[in-house]
């Protein structure tokens, strides 16, 4: 069977990055698999609608083994030995399985639900400061979205709080790089301060979750190498933060997109919860999935995935797939979003989507409640995105209130 034609997705739509919905809406009406050029000029085949998406999170063909492939230059020019590579979302089972097995006894549901208070005097110290402003005006990313999570993740860490402001630079450098030569800089920026932090923790430990997986020991005995410790921090770190960062003020463009929905969220706080998931079905703060590697022949919707390439299953369109939600297009914070895809789907299901529900919650309420006038100053169109198909948020929110 002959390739299908590659698209380029910057030619599809001039507003591809700001709103990519409708591009993917089209896709999917001609099926489930598409050959696309992105915006970086990456050559690579995409996933679209809710039962393909599935089908694809759930077949072991789709693989995130990229280290042990030797194909890792087909995603990131990186060593393969890079350490910070060296964790469960670069890993098939039974690898997979026993990396996440030895987080998740740090992890625990439990352990998130506890930092609620922690997290609600984060936000109100973040919101104090943020409304002190005597133009009452301020950038919600730089004030509030951005600094919540990452100080909440690092604190959980155990990251020093005077090196937080480092990470921010870091992590976009490797989620969003505009160039190869500076992804490789933040892996390696990363990599180097762990292997000193993690130093430091050996020689003293605390009670944060670095600690805990320095010492932690399974049943079998089996425990984190050295390489191991760097790759699973530096992803607790990354992902930690930057899915509430999105979640947040992608919230927080909808509620406003949506006066009517906005106002009964104001009204009944027990409608907080759904609203929550509607934002994260409707527009999450992760477009697609990380880059998956075809281990063999894939053939959906009469369309065959040649062995070795390069697959993105796209979240954002299983989200708006009118097979699974009717009107997806709509905003509707009383709807059922059983299903969604916004943390991924099976063995790769974020193990942070408990952390990011109970911040965006907090996050949301809090803004809200001591913010009644806050409006949005600036056009959708005058904003700056992140680029690429993994995040989906933009970069500034300039608010006034």
């Amino acid at each position: 069977m002959a390739a299908p034609p590659i698209v380029d997705l910057s030619q599809l739509s001039p507003d591809f990055e700001r709103d990519p919905y409708p591009v993917y809406a089209a896709l999917r009406a001609q099926g489930p698999v598409h050959r696309v050029r992105s915006a970086l000029g990456l050559e690579l085949y995409l996933v679209v609608g809710h039962d393909a998406c599935r089908a694809a999170y759930a077949d072991p063909r789709f693989s995130r083994n990229w280290v042990k492939s030797g194909n890792i230059v087909n995603i990131a020019s990186l060593d393969p030995g890079q350490p910070t590579l060296q964790h469960m979302l670069m890993a098939d089972p039974p690898d997979h399985t026993r990396l996440r097995r030895l987080v998740t006894r740090e992890f625990t549901a439990r352990r998130m639900e506890a930092l609620a208070p922690r997290i609600q005097q984060i936000t109100d110290e973040l919101l104090d400061a943020m409304l002190a402003s005597p133009d009452r005006e301020a950038d919600l990313i730089t004030s509030f979205a951005f600094p919540l999570p990452m100080t909440v993740i690092c604190e959980l860490l155990g990251v020093p709080e005077l090196d937080r402001s480092f990470f921010r630079t870091w992590s976009t450098l490797t989620v969003a790089p505009p160039d190869a030569e500076a992804q490789r800089e933040g892996y390696r920026r990363i990599g180097d301060y762990l292997v000193e932090l993690i130093g430091a923790k050996r020689a003293d430990p605390g009670t944060d979750i670095l600690s805990g997986l320095i010492h932690t020991v399974d049943e079998g005995g089996d425990r984190l190498s050295p390489s191991e410790l760097i790759g699973m921090c530096a992803l607790l770190l990354v992902a930690g933060h930057e899915t509430t960062v999105n979640l947040i003020g992608n919230g927080v463009r909808a509620l406003h997109a949506h006066p009517a929905q906005l106002a009964d969220l104001r009204a009944d706080w027990g409608l907080l919860d759904g609203a929550v998931e509607e934002i994260l079905r409707y527009d999450g703060p992760v477009e697609g999935s990380t880059f998956r590697l075809l281990l063999a022949d894939v053939e959906m919707g009469g369309v065959t995935i040649p062995e070795g390439s390069t697959a993105v299953i796209v979240h954002g369109d299983a989200n708006r797939d009118p097979g699974r939600f009717p009107e997806p297009d709509t905003f509707d914070i009383r709807r059922d979003t059983r299903g969604h895809l916004a943390f991924g789907h099976g063995l790769h299901y974020c193990i942070g989507a408990p952390l990011a529900r109970l911040e965006g919650r907090i996050a949301l309420r809090s803004l809200l409640e001591r913010c009644p006038g806050l409006r949005i100053t600036a056009d959708e169109k005058e904003l700056s995105w992140t680029p690429g198909l993994l995040l989906r948020g933009a970069r500034t929110l300039p608010v006034s209130w």
